[in-house]
């Protein structure tokens, strides 16, 4: 109960049996049974934003969101701000990146894995300190 954030709910949803060719962009929760040809991001603005790609979907461009959960195909790069969760049917063609994974077995990955410091960019990083003596 705390420390628990709520989960945004689905609000929207792009069916099984429908095409879209362009990029998306959508606040709060978004569903994808279908066949997307474009980006699909959630607005940056809006805090806990959710995105869950259905076993039937077919994204085929970047997908962005707080909250990622895949078990279909993406072809193109993952940016989860938050969670990423693939499930056992998720595959991805192209760079992941991520504050938090859950990867069950059978997912797959073609590109590179990297993880994303909690609302910090790669440059600030702490710098490896080796002890020395001072004389």
């Amino acid at each position: 109960m705390f420390g628990k954030k709520s989960q945004p709910p689905i609000k929207s949803l792009i069916a099984q049996g429908t095409h879209i060719d362009g990029n998306l962009k959508f606040n709060e929760g978004l569903r994808v049974d279908g066949e997307v040809f474009g980006d699909v991001k959630a607005s940056p603005e809006e805090s806990g934003s959710m995105l869950v790609i259905s076993e039937a979907a077919v994204v085929q461009g970047g997908i962005e969101a707080d909250h990622v959960i895949i078990n279909g195909t993406v072809r193109g790069p993952v940016h989860a701000r938050e969670l990423l969760e693939l499930q056992p049917k998720a595959k991805i063609e192209g760079d992941v990146c991520y504050v938090a994974l859950e990867m069950h077995q059978g997912a797959t990955i073609c590109g590179s894995l990297r993880p994303l410091m909690n609302g910090a960019s790669e440059e600030e990083k702490p710098l490896l300190k080796l002890a020395t003596k001072n004389a």
